[in-house]
């Protein structure tokens, strides 16, 4: 690689580091502290490691890593939407692809390509690995609003119906996963944290 390649691979990675900045609307687990995307994506790299043996197919985790360490990159210039946000949808947007140019466009071509077909393809997902993916991306907020007496779910008014058709992408990437995910909202609702 050239000496110019290099510099834009640093000029990228110092324009990322702006992702510690982005505060998601869960809290840390057991914590009264907002979640930035990095410290998320570096949450779900460390389950999907920690968790692949329970996904539905073999998946290659190194690629699952690089998508949900990229997945949330464009929110450097789109910002992070609330997943149960009534206003503006959480599908992939134009503007999230406007960003996913700027900012994956910093790189060299061949690595900035790279980038934006594995962040496509975590938005379709319909390979395993995105499909693994994204279980870990709806899991990991569950985790924490069960921790934090319903969370995001009491301070917005999410009802169980909500939740239940969110968190069902789990399944897709592991039944394991999704019979534990069922049973932690279920639970919830019993434990009145999340209204039917």
């Amino acid at each position: 690689m050239e000496f110019t390649d290099l510099l834009k691979q640093i000029e990228f990675i110092k324009e990322v580091d702006k992702l510690k900045y982005i505060l998601r609307k869960t809290k840390l687990i057991n914590s009264d502290r907002n979640e930035n995307d990095a410290e998320h994506s570096w949450h779900l790299c460390l389950m999907a490691f920690v968790l692949a043996g329970h996904a539905n197919f073999p998946v290659d985790l190194l690629r699952v890593i690089k998508m949900l360490l990229i997945h949330d990159i464009v929110e450097i210039d789109a910002g992070d939407t609330f997943i149960y946000d009534t206003q503006k949808s959480h599908t992939n947007t134009e503007e999230e692809r406007t960003a996913a140019n700027r900012i994956f466009g910093l790189l060299p071509d061949e690595q900035a390509g790279e980038l934006i077909a594995i962040w496509e393809e975590f938005e379709a997902g319909e390979t395993h690995e995105a499909k693994f993916a994204r279980a870990m991306d709806r899991l990991e907020p569950l985790l924490q609003n069960t921790s934090n007496q319903g969370g995001t779910w009491s301070e917005f008014g999410v009802t169980y119906e909500k939740v239940f058709a969110k968190k069902q992408v789990i399944r897709q990437g592991s039944e394991t996963i999704w019979q534990y995910a069922e049973q932690l909202i279920n639970d919830s609702v019993e434990k009145g944290i999340l209204k039917k």
